[in-house]
């Protein structure tokens, strides 16, 4: 019987390095997809599942005022951005008046945008025990040139304005600060002009110990359309495809406000949840008013129903009023509300 003709020792060496290198490398790379899920995507609790219970008489009622609000910024009042410098200072006008009805002192600092003065306003809740921590929770109230906003950024707007109503007469150990922006939306977003970034400049320089920051971004579009969820590559794999969740989103140094915070918003609310932590090459982890903040150092994330990932109305004169589903707002807000007691808190 014919017998093949023996490896050399060397070839035997070669073999056993290369599989050494190959099970090592199998090894690495079962142990970083470990590492990327459990820091970066494992979020504690579990998301809400299955279908979601009656609104409460309550939900209908913030359902309805969250509408009101989305309406009047983004129908009565339509494109807000500095190529609308009118509608811009009526927006910001409208959002005044809100806060100082709720009871609030609102504090204006403006600064010069293209010829115009821009105001952040700055509504205040001191705290009970601890008043020198802070927790910011803000929105941009500026549109695209060519949108009415509805779900960027109205809505978020119109959460801010129902959060700070709800917390009126239920001061928390810390400072809760409710804030809203002017030029996040392009040319002046992601520069030195963004009002967030001002905002956080300012309380940099002041000394502000502002222990956690939240950056509402578009908290009004669900579909539970199948295949109506898309992300940023490699992110697909990991996340659900239906549009039907809110995501808490910020990068890698801020994997522990991420979880703290979806652990809060699943404890208090019926509703599909995901966060992330990612690294920073994913650029879409930092477009939005926390973005400044985390230029200044401090802790800081974006909470988003996806936005042109989910949305197909995104940054078009399509999106409108009608197009938003006020009751899932309404549990998102309530869960919010969760999230900032839980925030507000020292030793969580």
């Amino acid at each position: 019987m014919y017998s093949p003709q023996m490896p050399s020792p060397r070839i035997r060496r070669y073999s056993r390095l290369l599989a050494f290198v190959g099970a090592s490398l199998t090894l690495f790379l079962i142990i970083a997809a470990g590492y990327f899920y459990f820091a970066m995507i494992a979020m504690p609790g579990s998301t809400f599942a299955g279908p979601l219970p009656p609104l409460t008489e309550s939900q209908k009622a913030l359902a309805t005022d969250l509408r009101t609000t989305v309406t009047h910024l983004a129908a009565t009042i339509g494109k807000r951005s500095i190529y609308h410098p009118k509608e811009l200072a009526e927006s910001a006008l409208y959002l005044k008046e809100q806060l100082t009805a709720a009871g609030y002192e609102v504090n204006e600092h403006s600064f010069p945008t293209k010829g115009s003065l821009t105001p952040n306003l700055e509504a205040t809740l001191k705290g009970t025990s601890h008043p020198n921590e802070i927790v910011v929770i803000g929105a941009h109230y500026d549109t695209t040139q060519r949108s009415p906003g509805a779900d960027d950024n109205a809505s978020g707007c119109a959460a801010i304005l129902a959060l700070a109503r709800s917390f009126k007469d239920n001061p928390q150990p810390r400072t809760i600060k409710f804030v809203l922006f002017p030029n996040e939306e392009l040319p002046t977003g992601g520069t030195s002009e963004m009002g967030s970034w001002i905002y956080a400049k300012k309380a940099r320089a002041a000394g502000d110990n502002i222990t956690a920051m939240l950056s509402l971004e578009m908290l009004g579009y669900f579909t539970d359309a199948s295949n109506s969820q898309k992300y940023p590559a490699p992110l697909s794999s990991f996340y659900p495809t239906t549009g039907n969740f809110i995501a808490f989103v910020s990068n890698y140094d801020n994997r522990a406000l991420v979880k703290q915070c979806v652990r809060a918003f699943r404890a208090g609310a019926q509703f599909p949840s995901e966060g992330a932590a990612l690294p920073n090459f994913i650029r879409d982890v930092s477009r939005s008013d926390h973005f400044g903040f985390g230029k200044e150092g401090y802790h800081a994330l974006m909470v988003t129903d996806t936005a042109n990932f989910r949305n197909p109305n995104y940054h078009s004169v399509k999106d409108t009023p009608d197009t938003l589903n006020y009751d899932s707002m309404a549990r998102v807000v309530e869960g919010l509300r969760a999230v900032l007691i839980n925030l507000a808190s020292p030793g969580n």
